[in-house]
C-alpha cells in the first residue's frame, strides 16, 4: 500500500553560489522556504519537478516534505531544516549572520 502524499515543496542548490533554493509558486528559484510553493497533489508536484530539474542554474532539484507554519512553509525533516542554514563546517554568511543577532 503506498504512502499518502503529504505536502511538498521543490528544493534545489543554486549553480553558481551553491546556496539551497526553493521554486516559488511563480516559478522563480527564492532563497527563504517561506516563499516556496506548497503542492498538496501529487501529480502537479511530480510536474512541477520535471520542469524545475530542467533549469541549467540549478543542481539536485527534489520534493521535500513541509507543513503549515505560520510564516509560511515550514521543514518536516531535521535534514532540510539544517540545510536552509547554509554550510556546517564554520560560521560564515548565513551562519555568522545569524549568531550575531
Amino acid at each position: 500500500m503506498p504512502r499518502p502524499f503529504t505536502p511538498k515543496a521543490i528544493t534545489a542548490n543554486a549553480l553558481l553560489e551553491g546556496d539551497v533554493i526553493y521554486l516559488s509558486a511563480t516559478g522563480e528559484w527564492v532563497r527563504a522556504l517561506s516563499d516556496a510553493a506548497v503542492f498538496t497533489e501529487q501529480a502537479a508536484a511530480e510536474a512541477a519537478l520535471a520542469e524545475a530539474a530542467k533549469d541549467r542554474m540549478v543542481v539536485g532539484a527534489y520534493l521535500t516534505d513541509v507543513a503549515p507554519g505560520e510564516n509560511g512553509p515550514e521543514p518536516t525533516h531535521f535534514r532540510e531544516d539544517f540545510r536552509r542554514t547554509g554550510p556546517s563546517n564554520y560560521f560564515h554568511g548565513k551562519q555568522e549572520a545569524a549568531a550575531n543577532v
